[in-house]
């Protein structure tokens, strides 16, 4: 079986500052990893390096997402090969209606792997069919995206795109950050849905409880640049324990 990710030896930087120091990294399909860590030692780092973002030097290692070598591709390519990731605060985009929104999404993905455009009844079934599995109100389809959402909605308005995208990696950046408890369930019912065989995800969180809803395969604890500690399931429960600083000594 060949990883959907492969991370060798990464190192990265935001200015002078180096962020990442050296990190391995792989991911199967059909697995969910879990990245726990302090504040400042690098998860949102990682997951934006791996999406491409601007702002951001890899100065040393790989990444490599289906057999090709990303870090030569520009942010669009990757989310076009196959690349989501969710952002800890969504951004709005007053003016663009989800559904609008949506539709060129599909159709540049569609162009990428030369389709034609989708005809507009099988779009509007498609986001029938992928609001029903995530919980979607259907009035948010005519609202400009995220303007005026609750942060409950904008995470819930998150888990839809990635329906509609169907990425092969997904990575979800502190998806559980100002979450009630009804809205965290609701975001990751919606993730569970669309677990697959043929995809992966990396949850990227502080705290244990979103993982009594997304239930990883692969549990990292990541602390100064690195991961220092990989397990299951149980090893989120010893973090919580325990905390970092006494874990990460062990």
């Amino acid at each position: 079986m060949n990883p959907i990710l492969e991370i060798k030896n990464l190192h990265a930087k935001i200015g002078d500052k180096e962020i990442i120091k050296g990190l391995n990294l792989t991911v199967n399909p059909g697995e969910v990893h879990a990245i726990m860590g302090p504040n400042g030692t690098g998860k949102s780092t990682l997951a934006n390096v791996i999406a491409g973002k601007d702002g951001y030097e890899v100065t040393e290692g790989e990444i490599w997402f289906n057999g090709k070598n990303i870090l030569e591709l520009d942010p669009e390519e990757r989310a076009l090969e196959g690349v989501f990731l969710g952002f800890q605060y969504p951004v709005e985009i007053p003016g663009v209606s989800m559904t609008n929104f949506m539709k060129a999404a599909i159709d540049a993905q569609r162009k990428y792997k030369g389709l034609d455009p989708i005809k507009p009844g099988e779009f509007l079934k498609m986001m029938r069919e992928k609001q029903a599995m995530v919980n979607m109100p259907d009035k948010i389809k005519n609202r400009s995206v995220n303007e005026g959402f609750s942060g409950g909605e904008k995470k819930r308005n998150e888990i839809f795109q990635m329906a509609m995208l169907n990425p092969k990696l997904a990575i979800l950046d502190e998806t559980d950050s100002g979450l009630d408890i009804d809205a965290l369930r609701s975001v990751a019912e919606g993730v569970n849905k669309l677990r697959s065989k043929d995809n992966a995800f990396i949850v990227i969180t502080h705290y244990q409880r979103l993982l009594d809803y997304i239930v990883p395969d692969i549990v990292h604890i990541m602390y100064d640049g690195k991961i220092v500690k990989t397990g299951d399931k149980e090893l989120a429960k010893e973090l919580e324990a325990k905390g970092y600083d006494k874990l990460v000594a062990n």
